[in-house]
């Protein structure tokens, strides 16, 4: 029995696409849901600090409802940054002019407040009608509630085998003889022994006389 705790590496994530139909959903559940799915909660390597999710998208947001009278009682709120810049609007006329923005709200809230969250939540693209410009990515239909297939770890790719080290061909006799044989590193002492041949031979050579200097005399002040 294996009792060592995993820790899911980059190359343990396989990262699929989902497509959500969000006509008549609950905006509360649906968001619950999406928010699982971008998390990586439906997968046994889930772990809270690394992003196993996978990307969702969701479709026909313009069908999203509330629950229990919220359309009018709910206000959603944004601040420009400036004092007195406080701005409110309420749901209903949020779902009317702009649903994506309250599924995108919703998701939003339900996901790790950090850098990990921001990640997660760039995996999530909200659409109000019901296409959507990921079709190369083939995703997957999924209802809301419904958990999808763990088909298991992805399979390991085969190593690369090294590279061998190509040999540097050996230089031919007539660029042998146009090259220069690199110098030798002079050992230690060298320089030393170099100094001492130049002070023996500077002073085996006849000195030159000096020139006589000139000393000034002050002259003293004469009273007069």
């Amino acid at each position: 029995m294996n009792t060592k705790t995993f820790s899911p590496r980059p190359r343990d994530i396989d990262r699929r696409w989902y497509v959500i139909d969000a006509d008549g959903a609950t905006l509360g559940r649906l968001a619950s849901e999406v928010a699982k799915i971008l998390r990586g909660k439906h997968k046994p390597i889930f772990a809270p600090h690394a992003d196993t999710g996978d990307h969702v998208i969701v479709v026909n947001a313009r069908g999203v409802r509330l629950s229990g009278g919220k359309e009018a009682e709910k206000i959603y709120w944004r601040h420009s940054g400036y004092p007195g810049g406080i701005r409110g609007i309420g749901y209903a006329q949020l779902l009317a002019e702009r649903p994506a923005i309250a599924v995108e709200k919703a998701i939003k809230g339900m996901l790790p407040k950090n850098r990990l969250g921001r990640q997660m939540f760039g995996k999530l693209a909200v659409y109000e009608g019901p296409d959507h410009p990921h079709q190369a990515q083939k995703p997957a239909p999924l209802g809301i509630g419904e958990i999808p297939k763990w088909e298991g770890l992805p399979a390991p790719r085969p190593a690369a085998p090294p590279a061998k080290a190509a040999a540097k061909p050996k230089a031919g006799a007539a660029e042998a003889k146009g090259r220069r044989a690199p110098s030798a590193k002079p050992e230690t002492g060298t320089r030393r022994t170099t100094r001492t041949a130049r002070t023996t031979r500077a002073a085996g050579a006849p000195t030159k006389p000096r020139a006589a200097t000139r000393t000034r005399t002050r002259k003293e002040p004469t009273g007069g």
